[in-house]
């Protein structure tokens, strides 16, 4: 049995066409912006897509999704997934900079922000604390 019989029984047919035949390569990020945010969720997503699909080194005969994913524990997370046109290493990530860019760029053009992990403490006033609860002695 040949590689491409084997890989085909179990559904793998990626496996009979080696790396250097690759004519495209993945780009799959998630990005988050803040939470305030989430007004502009729906056109920044809009003006991604159409980014990604007049971009140059996008491939536009392969999948392309761009979509409000999730709401993660410190941003509103959206995903993009497409292919670029070059499968050469070091002119995949010159595009994915270019792409990664253009999508600042256009959060930025929203107003909005990239979030990052936050954490927001609650402090309840009426609550007790140390300062209260010492005597002249300490």
């Amino acid at each position: 049995m040949n590689i491409k019989d084997f890989s085909d029984k179990l559904g793998l047919s990626f496996l009979a066409e080696p790396l250097f035949l690759q004519v495209f390569r993945r780009i799959k990020e998630t990005i988050g912006i803040r939470y305030e945010d989430i007004g502009v969720m729906g056109v920044i997503v809009e003006d991604v897509k159409a980014m990604l699909q007049g971009h140059e080194e996008i491939d536009a005969a392969q999948t392309l999704i761009v979509n409000f994913n999730t709401f993660g524990p410190s941003s509103l997370d959206f995903f993009i997934y497409t292919f670029t046109k070059t499968t050469n290493w070091i002119h995949y990530h010159e595009v994915k900079q270019d792409v990664l860019l253009k999508v600042a760029g256009i959060i930025d053009r929203h107003a909005a922000q990239i979030a990052f992990p936050m954490h927001t403490v609650h402090i309840d006033e009426g609550a007790s604390t140390p300062e209260k609860h010492r005597t002249k002695d300490t």
